[in-house]
């Protein structure tokens, strides 16, 4: 009655990672950890884990329904697109790690209770993670903000297939989620890939233009914002409070990761997969409820 299963679609970084975090869960519980790659490192550390796994993808959850409640698919955006009807018709909490925007855009400090009555929501973008909050209590301030424009600089080597396939998509979505969340219609969010060596920690700059911004609150509303993040994605921190410039208001926050699977530097990854099982916590919380009732 205390854990809840889930599947996990992907056997990548971002799925493997996952799997790690679900270790220190108290409600939840790897049920399946399906892929394709027989090969694929996260298959052999999850067999090693004694975790049930298959290379049917998809196809594992569909031959076996009851080995989950909750769906994590940390695929990519194409193919969830075609695991979101199949997941819908077998009654699957799924939540997507792809930038696929299918389901609701959920960002967990803004809006994950109402999240929780969807069948399908959206983690955007790691980008999307990062700086939309912050966008969200700048424009909570000023709603008259004219313009923001958000720059998510990554280590090269934090970013994997499923990162470079989905270029296109990480812009635009996370361009959609500023403009959701502030209704702000000129966004534009950029995504940097740095190929530093030693590798650079994850580091998202936001702007915003607003004539006679009130720094004070601001400044109050946006650590309010970092605090509450924390909880759940304890690397996350300012790396400068805002500040008005050249007409613009701009502040920086860099994300360390917690090494489960992945190195620390690769918080852009992480701060997806920690905002992943926050959500999924939520929802397993839930469902314990409903089910003692």
């Amino acid at each position: 009655m205390n854990k809840i299963k889930v599947g996990i679609i992907g056997t990548g970084n971002i799925g493997t990672d996952i799997l790690l975090k679900l270790k220190r869960s108290e409600n939840l519980e790897c049920g399946m950890f399906a892929g394709r790659n027989p090969d694929s490192e996260g298959i052999k550390l999850a067999k090693r884990l004694g975790i049930n796994t298959s290379t049917k993808s998809i196809q594992a959850i569909i031959d076996n329904p009851d080995c989950c409640d909750i769906v994590f698919d940390a695929t990519s955006a194409s193919i969830h697109k075609e695991h979101a009807p199949i997941l819908k018709e077998l009654k699957k909490y799924t939540i997507d790690l792809t930038p696929a925007r299918v389901g609701k855009m959920c960002v967990p400090v803004i809006n994950m209770e109402e999240c929780l009555s969807e069948d399908n929501v959206n983690l955007i973008t790691c980008g999307g993670q990062a700086t939309v909050p912050i966008a969200y209590a700048i424009n909570q301030v000023h709603p008259d903000t004219k313009y923001i424009e958000i720059a998510a600089s990554i280590s090269s080597k934090s970013a994997g297939a499923g990162t470079r396939n989905n270029i296109d998509e990480f812009t635009q979505t996370t361009r959609d989620a500023l403009q959701e969340f502030t209704s702000v219609e000129k966004s534009k969010a950029i995504i940097i890939l740095n190929s530093a060596n030693p590798p650079v920690n994850m580091r998202n700059t936001v702007y915003a233009l607003i004539d006679h911004p009130n720094m004070d609150e601001i400044k109050k509303n946006v650590n309010e914002m970092v605090h509450k993040i924390q909880k759940y994605v304890p690397g996350y921190h300012l790396l400068y409070e805002p500040v008005f410039e050249n007409g613009r208001v701009s502040t920086a926050i860099e994300v360390i990761g917690l090494g489960d699977y992945l190195p620390k530097y690769s918080g852009n990854l992480d701060i997806i997969t920690c905002a992943a099982i926050e959500i999924a916590q939520a929802y397993a919380k839930k469902l314990i409820y409903q089910r003692r009732d």
